[in-house]
Formats: structure tokens, sequence, C-alpha cells
């Protein structure tokens, strides 16, 4: 599928509404390691309004842009290869494909559409995430883990919120879409 201009452009915005709104959120929290971020609020609205394969390079674009050594990311070293390391990582790792079947599922400018589509880039997000945190700490920082305290430090303090921000990205995207009289393309 060919990305017509308008959309590239959009997709940019969203890579860097996701770069400044790490940014924002770093500043004003303590260090944690998975701190609370709107990364997925912005990746569930990309994929809201954006087609998959925008979508899909959009959340690529910033993964390549943290990557690449621009601090970007939320935690220390912000950014860089070396980002790799960071147990948080397989949740930006995730991004790309999440947001591409949100993208993929949502069919027609509903609230239902949008929010049963987030909850399955939220599943998507979690079956990434959590397997890398799992390796990274358990291989990689030598902190012995089991599935319940993985469940316990990476999925229950942050399920509602991600819940919340799927509806909230709803909320918004419906309004965006009537706003700027934008249509789903089947």
């Amino acid at each position: 599928m060919k990305l017509s201009t308008q959309e590239l452009v959009t997709a940019a915005l969203f890579t860097a509404m996701m770069c400044t709104l790490t940014l924002f959120v770093r500043i004003i929290q303590p260090i944690a390691v998975i701190p609370f971020s709107l990364q997925p609020l912005v990746m569930f609205l990309a994929a809201c309004m954006l087609s998959p394969p925008a979508v899909f390079l959009s959340m690529l674009a910033y993964l390549f842009l943290g990557l690449f050594g621009l601090p970007v990311f939320s935690v220390p070293p912000y950014g860089g290869p070396a980002y790799i390391l960071v147990p948080s990582f397989g949740f930006i790792l995730a991004f790309p494909l999440a947001g591409w079947l949100q993208s993929k599922i949502i069919k027609r400018t509903t609230i239902t559409n949008f929010v049963l589509a987030g909850i399955a880039g939220i599943i998507v997000y979690y079956l990434i995430g959590l397997p890398y945190m799992y390796f990274i700490l358990d291989f990689y920082l030598g902190q012995a883990i089991n599935i319940m305290q993985l469940i316990k430090i990476g999925l229950v303090p942050f399920i509602v919120f991600d819940l919340i921000k799927v509806i909230a990205a709803s909320f918004l995207a419906i309004e965006l879409s009537k706003r700027l009289d934008l249509k789903r393309k089947v």
C-alpha cells in the first residue's frame, strides 16, 4: 500500500507527539523500572487515526529515533543501542506491531470498534513486552524472577491505566474524526 503525503505527514506528527509526550512525562515523574507514560495513549490514538502501514511506520520511526541515539525514551540511557538492555524496551518494541494490528482491526469509526481494537493492541503490547522484560531481568541482569513476580511488576500496576488510555484515545479519535471529517478506509 502506498502512503499519501498527508498520511506520511500525519504519521510523522504522531512520531513527534510520541517523542514530546515521553520527554514531558520523563521530566515530571521519578525513575521507575517501567515508568507511567503516555506512549501507549499516543500509539492507541495513532492506530485509530492512521492506516495500518502509517501507524506501523510512525511507531517504527519513534523506535529508530531512540535507538539511533536521540534521548526520546523514558528511562536512562534515554536513547542509543544500549537501550535494548532496559527491561521496558520490549513494550516500545511492541508499538509498531500493536499499532498495526489495532488499526487493521478498525473497520468503522465507532467507540466500540476503537475500544475493542485498542484491547487487541494491549494484548500484543503485553505479549511482547512481558517476555522481553522477563528475559532481560532474568538472563541479562541476573535477577531471578518468576511469572507471578513478572505479572506483579510489569502488568498489574499498568493494565488499568492502559485500558483508560484506550478509552481516552477512542473518544479523542471519535472527536478528531468528526472535526477533521476523517473516514476509515476499509
